[in-house]
């Protein structure tokens, strides 16, 4: 159950025709009180001869019974709307939450008879309108102290008690939600989203990985959108204000949206504060550095894996690294093939609501997950195949292990909102991962299913030692077909098979994954530097075979430290 309050001026006439006509799209149908301050106020939509004038100047009597002593503000509005899954609420229903609403919030206190004057319209089945004046009928201005805040509260109360779907309760962190008009609006003009919803998206898009604030700006207008900057005296720049082109208003004006009422931490001060923890270097201008969007996504996957620890040592200093995640995750959702291109939208825009609590990591370093975020929107658009398939799959299984991190951050301090968006975000980006892992997996288990029967035999006694120790369900011998394989092409590359696969198993967060073979398979890819789409069964039969054939003999004691595990048979491309 969601209430949503609104303040006006003026009487309440406007108010009153608006709930009892028929709507913009003629969506209001049975318009009919079901309460009010006195049980008896005209309902003109049951009566016909009550008017609309007669209940308005009913309500607005106390208000202009003081004259000029009236506030400025003088309407209280709000509706009251039911989840679509909601079991049906019938008038009684609806009328004993209208009064628990003006109880909670002060404008009508249970037993008060000089309160405000109120009424609840239902011209809906879903929801009801209380419209109240701000003027208490014993002329003392009405007090209403956090009464937004209040109405959430009872909310959820009213959800319990009724049986109704269960909101999560917020901390005043959340963006701002687009209101109905704007939502009419996008839908008479054809748009899934409304202007605020493609401007919020943008603006974050825009400061992912941005390394000064002139770029930041200069990616906006890039993106297409209008940019105008607010300036002091002094010619400094104190804010700035987003329009999408074509946007207008009914005098034919463009809709502006400064950042701060598109999200909270998009107001320019927040984001200069993000600047200052800028990239920690232009990956693309690095001597030596070839930037490919594979290689900017396996070192993403190794600086997230980084920041799911952190969260894991539940330290509040770990708040910054949600926003930089979040950041990643806007630079991937701009530069990713189509085919997880729309998952990975959903993952970053839910995820926007788990980067922002009232807890904020002051002292934290996030320049390691902004400059990741840099060094993909800068090599740009990734393939869907090939390395880059690979590597976007190996990244986003990181990903979902950050976002299940976040998920249990926020639920040991009980922040609701943003635990569940992570975990919606986590299940967009499974959704991501299954899609862009298809294809790298499948090549794996074949080669996999393609090794020598005493090779296998070895890998797999390897995988269950190992697993088995660390209390990791092994399943059966067919589901570790991708792993031997992995095992197999890290042993030819120097490592030691089962030293490589003991370090893979030491991080904490794989104990929430759910296909742990998955997490493992790109761990160990990533730990043996091994390019991030495997090569064709045959090619690697062919490759083994002249192993076997060689003077080179795979390594059975330690592991060699990554940097330097490199066979000197493979292509230089692939060190």
């Amino acid at each position: 159950m969601i209430p949503k309050i609104r303040t006006g001026t003026g009487g309440t006439y406007g108010l009153i025709r608006y709930l009892y006509g028929p709507g913009k799209r003629d969506e209001h149908t049975d318009q009919h009180l079901v309460a009010s301050w006195n049980n008896f106020a005209p309902d003109p939509g049951r009566n016909p001869h009550h008017t609309i004038p007669q209940l308005a100047a009913q309500l607005d009597q106390p208000v202009e019974a003081i004259g000029d002593r009236a506030p400025a503000t003088t309407i209280w509005h709000c509706s009251v709307r039911a989840d679509p899954g909601d079991r049906h609420l019938d008038d009684n229903d609806w009328a004993n939450i209208a009064r628990r609403i003006v109880h909670a919030t002060g404008i009508a206190p249970d037993g008060d008879t000089t309160a405000c004057r109120w009424v609840a319209v239902r011209h809906a089945p879903d929801h009801i309108h209380i419209a109240a004046t701000l003027v208490r009928q014993d002329g003392r201005v009405a007090s209403l102290s956090f009464d937004r805040r209040k109405a959430q509260a009872e909310a959820r109360l009213i959800e319990k008690e009724y049986g109704l779907r269960r909101l999560t309760p917020g901390d005043g962190t959340a963006a701002k939600t687009p209101t109905s008009q704007e939502r009419f609006k996008a839908e008479r003009n054809g748009r899934t989203d409304t202007p605020r919803e493609t401007l919020r998206e943008a603006v974050r898009q825009a400061v992912a990985g941005a390394a000064t604030e002139q770029e930041f700006f200069t990616r906006l207008r890039e993106a297409g959108l209008r940019v105008k900057l607010r300036h002091a005296p002094s010619g400094d720049v104190l804010g700035y204000n987003v329009a999408l082109p074509g946007d207008r208003n009914r005098a034919s004006e463009s809709v502006w949206f400064a950042g701060s009422t598109l999200a909270p931490d998009l107001s320019l001060p927040r984001i200069r504060r993000r600047l200052d923890d800028g990239p920690t270097t232009d990956a693309t201008s690095v001597p030596g550095n070839r930037s490919t969007p594979a290689r900017h996504r396996r070192n993403a996957a190794h600086v997230a894996e980084r920041a799911a620890e952190l969260l894991d040592q539940d330290d509040d200093e770990a708040a910054a690294q949600l926003v930089g995640a979040g950041e990643l995750l806007d630079a991937l959702a701009q530069t990713s093939p189509a085919v997880t291109r729309t998952e990975l939208r959903e993952a970053a825009r839910a995820f926007e609501r788990a980067t922002r609590s009232h807890i904020r990591g002051e002292n934290a370093d996030i320049r390691a997950l902004r400059s990741a975020a840099r060094g993909i929107v800068q090599a740009g658009g990734a393939l869907g195949r090939g390395e880059d398939g690979g590597a976007t799959a190996m990244v986003l299984s990181t990903l979902v292990l950050v976002a299940l991190a976040a998920a249990r951050w926020h639920s040991a301090r009980g922040h609701a909102q943003q635990a569940a968006a992570s975990r919606q975000a986590a299940d967009h980006l499974r959704a991501a991962y299954r899609q862009a892992a298809a294809t790298p997996m499948r090549t794996m288990r074949e080669h996999g299913r393609a090794l020598p029967e005493s090779e296998r035999r070895r890998h797999d006694t390897t995988i269950r030692s190992v697993l088995d120790d660390a209390g990791t369900p092994t399943g059966p011998g067919r589901a570790h077909d991708a792993l031997a394989a992995v095992l197999a092409e890290a042993e030819q590359a120097g490592h030691d098979p089962k030293a490589l696969l003991e370090k893979a198993i030491e991080r904490r967060e794989l104990e929430t994954a759910r296909n742990t073979t998955d997490v493992l398979v790109w761990r160990l890819r990533r730990l043996a530097d091994l390019p991030s789409h495997p090569e064709h069964p045959r090619t690697r039969m062919a490759a083994g075979t002249r192993s076997r054939t060689g003077s080179a003999q795979p390594h059975t004691t330690a592991m060699a430290p990554s940097h330097l595990a490199t066979d000197p048979r493979r292509p230089a491309s692939r060190r």
